[in-house]
């Protein structure tokens, strides 16, 4: 048995049985990606995917999920509404909105972004993944502005909404735009709200795709900021276009900024009435069962864990002036995830700021070290912290009543986005009351592992995963769990240069895959701690109280966290005391090197 095709062939077969094809990988994985599908060359009520985070939640929905209509002969009939934005009515046929029959139905909008700071090699092997798809001669475009073509054997369309029809109902009864409409009143609607704004793009500079996605069941399983992949049916009726209704459809609407904002063009930001859905464990495609990976890179034999350890170590080693210490710390960053949270503490981040930069190559050092993370992560961000940054970018997201819409902010990241803060760009001057909210956001991000979300009356913490690494002169102004001053080889400073590009020559494409798979397979790795070592650290935490008075539980939760992250990078499951010995032993060097700093850099423990 096939996939349903649309929304009537599904309706035609027994749902729960679709619904368990999609176990079948193949089959989720024969079903066109809209990531990286010209939309010009899928047809309106087909079946596609579309992959993203989830960057706002809309208001609950109520739709005809089954409605009554009456032709001009007295006769009657059912018709589904499930799955469909706009009525389905012929010619001579019309709603009874009163009809005993009707059954009203509720249902949830998402607006779901393409994966945010996606990387260049993460969204071209995304894309060589999905299935390819062509439009044959017979399927109508439904990028051409003009309305679609319904199927020949259903002589359909969508019914002209009545005037009185508000615009809360938009979304159930569709109005087709009259040719004779004003030039002047199309202006008055479409002038409103740009496309930038309508997309909301987190990062502004690297803009997402966005698909308003409809789900009609187990509401509680989608959060704010997850990743998810979706299965459903494309709406691409230009009739959903708020921005082409005339003065006459529009006259009773309270705002017309929120009628636009909630029915956008659908040519730029498409429907999806969702029948399948699988939530992302992580953003790597490499490692993506949904996507459909290829023979040969299954194929290949993998090296060790230690092997590939090894190796990417020595190119952190390389890229981090032969610092030694800094390549583990920053290796155990790139792999620290948070896997337990606490009413007080999100047990497992990482945040590291690596400091004492030497100043002869802050110009281009922290962008070209940039670019080798950009190669092994398939999702980051690069944010220098100059001043016009700090006080004009908005980092958190916040609610616009006007339009209804929560617009997002810098730090609005999908789990595991490496956010690499460059505060080595940061010029003399002011910040603003902007700036410092930003850095107030960034500290709270960095310490809770929770994004606050702006409702203007009221604020709401919502928990994110996203490892900040900071790098910076001096000590950071910004809060961290570990500061690691660079211990920079004098030679490895002057040919640092030739030192990044022989790190770049040296990232061949096998050796990249390796190095993608291997952090993250670390990072979702599990490991665990015996009953026995417990003691043991237990034992150890009070000897080292007894020799520096200082020492308090962070230092204790740091050295577990550095233990654990220690142990998964060398292929461990559980922690054992070479380990432990080896996270004691790299603390004790870098709280030697912290002291060593002047200290005015040094004031902080941590």
């Amino acid at each position: 048995m096939d996939l349903p095709s649309t929304p009537e062939d599904l309706e035609s077969r027994d749902i729960a049985g679709c619904k368990e094809l999609l176990q079948d990988s193949s089959r989720w994985h024969s079903i066109p990606l809209l990531n990286h599908t010209p939309l010009h060359m899928l047809r309106d009520q087909s079946l596609v995917r579309f992959r993203g985070m989830v960057q706002d939640m809309m208001d609950p929905e109520i739709y005809l999920e089954r409605y009554e209509v009456k032709s001009a002969d007295g006769s009657t009939r059912l018709q589904q509404g499930k799955y469909r934005d706009c009525l389905r009515l012929a010619k001579d046929e019309q709603l009874d909105y009163n009809a005993a029959n009707n059954v009203h139905g509720e249902r949830r909008t998402l607006f779901v972004v393409s994966l945010p700071g996606q990387n260049d090699w993460a969204k071209e092997h995304e894309k060589l993944c999905g299935a390819q798809w062509e439009i044959s001669s017979q399927q109508t475009s439904v990028g051409s502005g003009i309305k679609r073509a319904l199927d020949e054997q259903e002589d359909m369309e969508v019914d002209k909404a009545d005037e009185s029809t508000s615009c809360s109902s938009l979304k159930r009864q569709c109005k087709e735009v009259e040719k004779t409409s004003s030039a002047t009143a199309i202006a008055k609607s479409s002038a409103v709200l740009g496309s930038e704004y309508l997309l909301n793009s987190p990062l502004p500079d690297r803009p997402s795709m966005a698909c308003m996605i409809k789900v009609y069941e187990d509401f509680d399983k989608y959060t704010l900021n997850s990743l998810m992949d979706f299965v459903g049916f494309l709406s691409v009726d230009p009739a959903l276009d708020a921005s082409t209704l005339d003065v006459e459809a529009i006259k009773d609407v309270e705002s017309l900024s929120e009628l636009q904002a909630q029915n956008p063009s659908p040519f730029l930001i498409p429907r999806l009435h969702v029948f399948g859905v699988k939530s992302l464990a992580h953003a790597n495609p490499l490692l993506d069962q949904s996507l459909l990976q290829s023979r040969a890179q299954e194929m290949t034999a993998q090296p060790s864990l230690e092997t590939v350890h090894k190796d990417l170590r020595m190119l952190l080693k390389l890229c981090l002036f032969e610092d030694e210490l800094a390549a583990e710390y920053l290796l155990s960053h790139l792999i620290s995830t948070v896997y337990s949270r606490s009413e007080m503490q999100s047990i497992g981040k990482f945040a590291l700021n690596i400091c004492n930069l030497p100043k002869d190559c802050l110009q281009e050092y922290t962008r070209r070290l940039y670019e080798v993370l950009d190669l092994l992560l398939p999702a980051s961000h690069y944010l220098p912290m100059t001043l016009d940054t700090m006080n004009t970018a908005a980092f958190a997201p916040k609610k616009d009543y006007e339009t209804n819409k929560l617009v997002s902010g810098l730090l609005q990241l999908a789990p595991h986005t490496h956010l690499v803060l460059d505060e080595t760009q940061m010029q003399q001057g002011k910040l603003e009351a902007n700036g410092v909210h930003a850095i107030q956001h960034l500290a709270h991000l960095i310490n809770n592992q929770q994004l606050k979300c702006d409702f203007q009356y009221y604020q709401i913490d919502y928990n994110v995963d996203i490892p900040v690494l900071v790098l910076s002169e001096g000590r950071s102004m910004l809060p961290s769990d570990f500061v690691l001053p660079i211990n920079a080889d004098a030679k490895a400073v002057t040919i640092y240069e030739e030192s990044l590009k022989a790190a770049l020559h040296y990232l061949q494409p096998q050796r990249l895959q390796q190095f993608r798979s291997y952090l993250t397979l670390a990072r979702i790795g599990q490991f665990s701690v015996s009953e026995d070592l417990t003691e043991m650290i237990q034992q150890d935490f009070v000897d080292m109280r007894k020799a520096n008075v200082k020492s308090n539980a962070d230092d204790l939760h740091g050295l577990l966290v550095l233990s654990r992250l220690l142990g998964i990078a060398r292929g461990k499951q559980a922690l054992d005391k070479e380990t432990w010995h080896l996270a004691t032993e790299y603390e004790s060097k870098r709280r030697q090197r912290l002291q060593s700093l002047p200290k005015s850099s040094a004031q902080l423990r941590n």
